[in-house]
């Protein structure tokens, strides 16, 4: 069997699909995917999750390469920058 990825490759997509692997992530990533970006009171609000929980995720998404932020004033937006991803959520049946 020949794997074409590289090791490095497969400790990326390993470290994405980790950080998706929890309902409250999945939701946000789906969520932005649909909607479009937004701020972690709008997230937070339709969570129905303390904003500090919401920061929480949105900081290990990030970190994953999953989602890029700007600043907008006071407020930071958060939007899905990662097509592997995307291609991902839009596959799920959910």
């Amino acid at each position: 069997m020949e794997i074409k990825t590289t090791k490095e490759e497969l400790i990326k997509y390993a470290d994405i699909l980790k950080a998706l692997a929890h309902p409250v992530r999945l939701c946000i990533v789906k969520g932005l995917i649909e909607n479009g970006p937004h701020n972690v009171s709008d997230m937070h609000s339709c969570l129905d999750m303390a904003q500090s929980t919401v920061s929480q995720h949105l900081g290990k998404l990030k970190s994953a390469g999953i989602l890029s932020s700007k600043r907008e004033g006071t407020e930071i937006i958060y939007s899905v920058n990662n097509k592997f991803v995307e291609g991902i959520i839009k596959n799920l049946d959910v």
